[in-house]
């Protein structure tokens, strides 16, 4: 079991081809791009802070199996579980003074153990099985998970099925005997070229004429296809503003 280290971890996403896009122009480094950079400071500050013995008890739990993991890739079974995971989220907004952009990869995460579990005892399927093993996966390899759970949604009076444009929410499209196609974007997901891997939910519940809707999947940022639309975080826009305006930041 390996709880990584910030530079371990800035080292594991080093060198990934991403398809990013800000004010029109392709990113070629994220880990150097000024508007990018602060997202990989914050999880890589996430990383450092499991090792600061002061801090373990909150920012790391033991797994079933006695195995030591990262807190924000850890299930909730007691109200102790739930007490800590506050008092994470509160250390971490003071150490970081920004989004931590692991928060709903940690929600996520707990949301599809709950559900699949329930799917499953009704249906008979074997969704938490299959989760379980994508589970065990991100905590034995210490992976950074992102939720992306809000769609762009188009007409907000309107049904998904019912958009004129059916990529207003993410859909299936296509089913191979290898995984599955979709389409679709989500959006305020500033932490996703950071992550290891994304979480994709459903930002609503479906009907059942809304099934090609009703998809959980995990993808990874590089995977042919993705492709992030970025705006300026707010210490770029300050910047930005104070330039126009002649102020000067002092940095």
């Amino acid at each position: 079991m390996v709880l990584k280290t910030g530079t371990e971890y800035l080292n594991s996403v080093r060198g990934r081809k991403l398809e990013v896009y800000f004010f029109g122009e392709k990113i070629d480094d994220v880990l150097e791009h000024p508007n990018t950079r602060p997202v990989f400071n914050s999880i890589a500050k996430t990383y450092d802070l499991a090792h600061v013995d002061e801090y373990k008890d909150i920012t790391t739990a033991v797994r079933e199996d006695g195995e030591r993991i990262n807190r924000l890739v850890h299930i909730h079974k007691s109200k102790d579980d739930l007490l800590k995971r506050v008092k994470l989220a509160r250390l971490l907004s003071r150490e970081i003074g920004t989004c931590n952009y692991r928060c709903t990869g940690s929600d996520a995460l707990n949301a599809v153990f709950s559900i699949t579990y329930e799917i499953d005892q009704e249906y008979g399927t074997n969704y938490h099985e299959r989760f379980l093993k994508f589970l065990r996966m991100v905590q034995d390899n210490d992976l950074a998970v992102t939720g992306a759970m809000t769609d762009v949604k188009g007409s907000r009076s309107l049904r998904p099925s019912q958009q004129p444009d059916p990529d207003m929410y993410v859909r299936v499209v296509e089913e191979r005997s290898d995984g599955i196609v979709v389409r679709g974007a989500k959006v305020h997901q500033s932490g996703a070229i950071g992550a290891h891997m994304i979480l994709v939910l459903p930002t609503r519940s479906m009907r059942e004429n809304e099934k090609e809707y009703s998809i959980v999947f995990a993808v990874p940022p590089d995977a042919k296809g993705v492709k992030f639309v970025m705006q300026f975080n707010s210490f770029e826009a300050k910047r930005a503003m104070c330039a126009e305006c002649s102020i000067d930041l002092g940095i």
